[in-house]
């Protein structure tokens, strides 16, 4: 029995800070009861990518996936929407879907349908009228030249929900719904929706419109629902000018999903002169003010992780730091990203933690000679006017 004891000790001693250096031989591994990752439609209806993926998320411990019905361009993959048969946004990428989530059922994995909803490129140019605008009447898009369709629309609300509700049919645990936001990057500001009275209040209450409006269809069938949002609406209540309140929202749904990559956050956030170099300290601050936020409802948190490389190279040690940091704080499930479903499978298994190394000090910029300034040239002679390069319209 002594000679139990202190293994039984160093069993359930608490896991080393990822901030802190650790030179002993002490292991962590995952104790979330749920280990997600995100996997493409495309790869999901190939029946092989799908079995070596299910072999390789047994292989690696992990219990949940969430598949990809609908993305941000609009094209999707379930049958007889209506809208989608309209619209030509239908793509036969699943030819089984029911198979698809059967094979994942079978093997012990819970399993998501996550649609993107009002990031919609190809639905705003088929059908315009549902489309955000410019002032001048054009469809708006963002930097990319994406366009969004406007979430006051509710032909655009149950579209979404046309689509979870077939996605319950075709066997699926949870619906989560991605992209349940107002656009946030481009010129938002000429921004034209539907609603003139249009502001961060009326934003707000449309989601949870939404929201409430899905609940009313999709619990009856038996399915759990949850949401993504911008990693920062962990920290911040002013509904960041998308319509996106953490507490007002979560309390709508089962679990809520900020999607907290480092890689995005603003250098300085959270006083981390580079949040994307500091992946433990970036998550454990979101985290803990995400467990504020939801109150009561600490289980409702299930963030997503950053397993990609985005301005620096991220390793093993990054995507267990992020774990690492989430389970420190009572976080039972989690969910890895990566676009490509290249996943660092090895990130929850028992290994040393150790402390990543420091970014290096950029060396002091030398101060240039500024030479004085020459006398100004004698005044040209006007040239002939021609039309001028079009300008963009605002």
């Amino acid at each position: 029995m002594l000679k139990i004891l202190p293994l039984l000790a160093a069993l359930f001693a608490a896991p080393p800070s990822f901030a802190q250096a650790s030179v002993s031989t002490q292991t962590y591994a995952s104790v979330a009861t749920f280990r997600g990752v995100h996997f493409t439609g495309w790869a999901a209806g190939s029946t092989k990518s799908r079995r070596r993926f299910i072999a390789d998320m047994k292989e690696g411990g992990f219990n949940a996936v969430i598949i990809a019905l609908k993305d941000y361009d609009g094209h999707m993959f379930v049958r007889d929407v209506p809208l989608s048969m309209k619209t030509g946004a239908f793509t036969n990428a699943i030819p089984d879907l029911p198979g698809a989530v059967k094979d994942f059922e079978d093997a012990g994995i819970y399993t998501i349908a996550r649609i993107a909803i009002f990031k919609d490129d190809h639905l705003a140019r088929a059908r315009p009228d549902l489309a955000v605008h410019f002032p001048d009447g054009r469809i708006w898009t963002n930097d990319k030249g994406t366009a969004w369709v406007d979430p006051y629309k509710k032909e655009v609300w149950d579209y979404a929900i046309d689509i979870a509700s077939r996605a319950a049919a075709a066997g699926f645990d949870e619906i989560q719904f991605d992209y349940i936001r107002f656009p946030s990057d481009g010129k938002t500001r000429q921004c034209r929706y539907s609603r003139a009275d249009h502001s961060p209040a009326t934003a707000s209450a449309a989601l949870r419109e939404l929201l409430t409006a899905a609940v009313a269809r999709l619990k009856p069938l038996g399915v759990k629902l949850s949401i993504d949002t911008f990693g920062l609406t962990t920290s911040v209540d002013n509904g960041m000018g998308i319509g996106q309140t953490m507490e007002q929202m979560a309390d709508l749904v089962d679990f809520v999903s900020p999607m907290m990559y480092p890689s995005h956050y603003a250098r300085g956030e959270y006083g981390l002169r580079s949040p994307n170099h500091a992946p433990y300290e970036t998550i454990r601050r979101g985290t803990k003010d995400a467990l504020e936020r939801l109150g009561t409802r600490p289980s409702a948190l299930r963030p997503y992780l950053q397993d990609f490389s985005m301005g620096v190279r991220y390793t093993p040690a990054h995507v267990r730091a992020q774990i690492l940091a989430v389970e420190e704080l009572g976080v039972r499930g989690w969910i890895l990203w990566n676009a490509q479903n290249h996943y660092t499978w090895s990130a929850i298994k028992a290994g040393p933690v150790v402390k990543l190394p420091p970014e290096a000090p950029k060396p002091p910029k030398k101060k240039k000679k500024v030479p004085a300034p020459a006398p100004a040239p004698a005044p040209a002679p006007e040239a002939p006017k021609t039309d001028p390069e079009p300008l963009e319209k605002p």
